[in-house]
């Protein structure tokens, strides 16, 4: 790939492609009304996944793009447990079949802020007012810096599956310009005693393209990391968008590496985890090959949400907090961001849900053509367009952007199958803009491709 063209696509900015259409394009036309709606409609014999979100921290890292904010006080914590615990009840009662569960995930913010017994209690209720599968999945979020023993012992103790710690880089000069002071050995005092609580997967979020972040320092955080024999990894684009996270005008453009650095640190950190014998995951995982994960990759099960790449085969995500998102089979849905908001809705006895959006079928074709890209790095156009009843050979002349994909060595295409260079992958964001009907009409700055 020319190295004019590798620039050029490096700069775009794209969505992340969680969803299809991408948040943005939520409006309020869809509410409460219509969610409580599609949650009576569930059919019988439904799964799903729950999503609850802690919008808490004690401190402000500069680089965050979560919904989250500051306190150094415990009742705004508890008083938000206390709601979240209602809408529970409230989500629950609209469920004529309430699904099977079969991943719950805590996220955030910093899900593991709550006291410990408020953890147990939400995991109790939630297994009160759903079935679960039993061997369900659970997930947390955790911050190592504030992570206390109480709380390993009530994620033991609450049956958490999997914890993902937030690493981002152990270079101190990277610390010191994001704001976030985290050593490698309280990092690794709260894998021992997670891994001794008994959480059986620990995964590790790592972050390039951070001010004075080097090649050379990407290595040697990923290099640390493999110390603490994770069975997943998460190698993730800072975005910079300052527009919308103000506490991101802390850091100075200046000091962020351009699109071709970025593209080097990401295929740097690749480079020392495979060489360690894990498998690459789609755009930005890694995972063991002996992991769940990286048996989904190999047999082509894997699945993309709001959290990003996943085992769940489910299509139905019910997410509860604020800010929280979901997904219905009839479309998305949303909370209310602000927390007061939020907690004023659910007092009332009635759904957050602010805004959303109903999918059309030809939302759901290109939805499914994305996922698979993403996920596997090929598709077969033809296949997804008989499973919506649409003209492939039509279809796929309307895409005008394939063409100058082919044209620059970004996709093949042998018959209606679209399949991504091993050399082109770091672009796979910018394929899949190209079955995106919605591009640039957002008005939303996204991040940057690589």
């Amino acid at each position: 790939m020319r190295d004019d063209l590798r620039a050029r696509y490096a700069e775009e900015r794209l969505p992340r492609y969680t969803s299809y259409p991408a948040s943005p394009h939520f409006a309020a036309d869809v509410g409460a009304d219509a969610y409580a709606t599609w949650l009576g409609a569930l059919p019988e014999a439904s799964t799903a996944s729950l999503y609850l979100h802690v919008p808490f921290c004690r401190s402000m890292c500069w680089y965050c793009g979560c919904h989250t904010s500051i306190t150094k006080h415990d009742a705004p914590v508890s008083d938000y447990v206390s709601v979240l615990r209602r809408e529970i009840d409230l989500v629950s009662a609209r469920l004529d079949n309430p699904p099977l569960v079969r991943h719950v995930h805590f996220g955030g913010g910093t899900p593991t802020i709550m006291e410990p017994r408020a953890l147990r209690d939400l995991v109790g209720q939630m297994r009160a007012r759903f079935p679960f599968d039993p061997g369900a999945e659970l997930a947390i979020e955790i911050d190592p810096r504030t992570l206390t023993d109480e709380m390993t012992d009530a994620i033991g103790t609450a049956g958490v599956t999997r914890a993902s710690l937030g690493v981002q880089s152990f270079d101190p000069v990277v610390q010191e310009a994001i704001r976030r002071r985290q050593s490698f050995g309280s990092t690794e005092h709260a894998v021992r005693d997670l891994r001794a609580a008994g959480v059986g997967g620990i995964n590790l979020d790592l972050i390039y393209g951070l001010p004075h972040q080097t090649v050379a320092s990407c290595v040697e955080t990923a290099m640390m990391c493999l110390e603490l024999r994770p069975e997943r990894l998460a190698v993730f684009g800072y975005a910079h968008v300052p527009s919308f996270k103000k506490h991101q005008r802390h850091i100075d453009e200046a000091d962020l590496p351009d699109g071709e650095a970025r593209r080097a640190q990401a295929e740097a950190i690749a480079g020392v985890l495979a060489e360690a014998g894990y498998r690459r995951i789609g755009l930005d995982h890694y995972a063991r090959p002996d992991d769940p994960m990286g048996s989904a990759h190999a047999d082509g099960t894997l699945r993309r949400n709001f959290q990003g790449y996943t085992t769940d085969p489910s299509d139905v995500l019910i997410g509860l907090g604020a800010s929280a998102i979901g997904r219905m089979p009839q479309g998305y849905v949303q909370n209310e961001q602000e927390v007061r908001r939020y907690a004023e809705r659910i007092a009332r006895g009635e759904l957050a849900c602010v805004k959303g959006y109903a999918l059309t079928e030809d939302d759901r074709l290109r939805a499914a053509l994305i996922e698979r890209l993403m996920c596997d790095f090929s598709v077969d156009v033809g296949q997804a367009c008989r499973a919506h009843a649409r003209r492939s050979d039509e279809f796929l002349e309307s895409l005008d952007r394939l063409r100058t994909l082919e044209a620059d060595g970004l996709i093949e295409l042998d018959g209606e199958v679209l399949s991504i260079p091993e050399g082109a992958r770091t672009f796979v964001r910018s394929v899949a803009a190209a079955f995106d009907a919605y591009l640039g009409t957002s008005g939303r700055t996204h991040s940057r491709t690589v």
